[in-house]
């Protein structure tokens, strides 16, 4: 990445710092903390945050950091204009408050991606409901126009209550403004049937089957995340006729947790706290998950997130579905997927480690890996790393103006 701020532009991939074209040397861990800072622009990186990153093998003292941000100052002549880049929060950490744009590697600023839709005017959506093999009733709706998507659904879902969450239903309008966009409710979950016997992998991917052939798609993209994003990928490499691009957002191919993890033994707690307090009015059994998907959420967010939980599934199928996860492995079929493929994640995601979506990227042929710079599982309107994902999705997915449905419609009603 390359990014722009003031007079200096900082190429992080060829570890370089220019002002006005002439380069500024740093020292190897005070470029870093630059790095970090600027990726993370606007927001609080706090000290052991820096500290892990920059010395993950070594334990140092404060003053090294604070060593690190004094260098950097002087080498951006932090003051002398009366200009300030770095602020420091007492006891706490830092931000970068320099306004930062992304550019190309010529110095030009990447388009932005600007509100594409009034989302506060989306028209209210329309559920519908086919019924699957074994007699399953699967709930999903579609808006928009365009180019199908298809959203593979995660974990958990409930049409209705996502559609009025304003986080999820800003990510939406992105998509509807361009695409014909399909959501559904996993079996077990939201407004499809709950009384559900089989929650496995080869039925979630069925379903997935069953659902296209009932809508009638000849062809279409897949935006898989999560548990999704397995959904997605092994239904590209069955049907390579079909998908026409594929993106996978914090997704994983070797089950979750992935062998070996580290937390294996929190997952199994985990399944015990939902079966005892999912579904009860002390959030605090699902503030734990809150927790790990978001772990910078507003408060605002946390209600919404805490609620979310609540009424999408029963205690019982929630666990029945997660324990599913770990006995998902795909990593054989990746290099059958031959269709333009997105893999996005986090870099910092404590459910789903960056390596796992690295790892499907490096078995898809061709496809496109980018980290962003957030420590959320769900990135959303309001972090710093929003505008990264909408800039790679809409450059992948060839948004434009003179494109879009909208577009059109302007220039029809000129």
């Amino acid at each position: 990445m390359v990014f722009q701020f003031g007079p200096f532009q900082l190429d992080i991939a060829e570890r370089r710092l220019t002002q006005a074209g002439q380069p500024i040397s740093l020292r190897s861990k005070v470029f870093d903390t630059l790095a970090i800072l600027v990726e993370n622009h606007g927001k609080l990186v706090r000290k052991d945050e820096l500290m892990s990153r920059l010395w993950p093998d070594s334990v140092v003292e404060e003053n090294n950091l604070d060593h690190n941000i004094s260098k950097l100052r002087r080498a951006l002549g932090e003051g002398k204009n009366g200009d300030k880049l770095i602020e420091t929060v007492p006891r706490q950490g830092y931000r970068f408050v320099a306004e930062v744009k992304e550019v190309n590697g010529t110095g030009t600023a990447l388009h932005s991606v600007q509100p594409l839709i009034d989302d506060d005017n989306l028209p209210e959506q329309e559920i519908q409901f086919f019924t699957t093999s074994d007699g399953v009733r699967i709930a999903y709706t579609m808006g928009g126009a365009g180019p199908p998507i298809v959203r593979a659904v995660d974990w958990l879902n409930h049409l209705e209550f996502e559609w009025k969450n304003p986080y999820r239903r800003h990510w939406f309008a992105q998509f509807m403004r361009h695409h014909t966009f399909l959501r559904y409710d996993q079996r077990g979950s939201g407004l499809s049937d709950w009384n559900v016997q089989d929650f496995s992998f080869e039925r979630s991917l069925l379903d997935f089957e069953e659902l296209i052939e009932h809508v009638g798609f000849e062809s279409f993209g897949i935006m898989g995340s999560c548990q999704g994003g397995p959904i997605g990928t092994a239904y590209a490499a069955k049907h390579p006729e079909r998908v026409t691009k594929l993106i996978l957002y914090g997704a994983f191919a070797r089950g979750w947790p992935a062998p070996g993890s580290m937390i294996t033994e929190q997952f199994h707690a985990m399944l015990t706290l939902i079966r005892l307090g999912w579904g009860k009015d002390n959030p605090a059994f699902r503030q734990l998950w809150t927790t790990l998907f978001r772990p910078d959420a507003s408060p605002a967010e946390t209600e919404w997130m805490n609620e979310f939980q609540r009424i999408t599934s029963s205690p019982e199928n929630a666990a029945r579905m997660l324990a599913e996860f770990p006995k998902i492995n795909i990593m054989d079929v990746l290099p059958k997927v031959c269709c333009p493929t997105l893999v996005v994640h986090s870099r910092e995601d404590a459910v789903v480690p960056a390596q796992e979506g690295s790892i499907m990227a490096s078995r898809i042929r061709g496809a496109r890996f980018v980290e962003l710079p957030s420590r959320s599982h769900e990135v959303v309107p309001g972090e710093p790393a929003w505008q990264n994902l909408l800039v790679e999705v809409s450059s992948f997915l060839a948004w434009n103006e003179s494109g879009s449905v909208a577009g059109k419609k302007k220039r029809a009603a000129s």
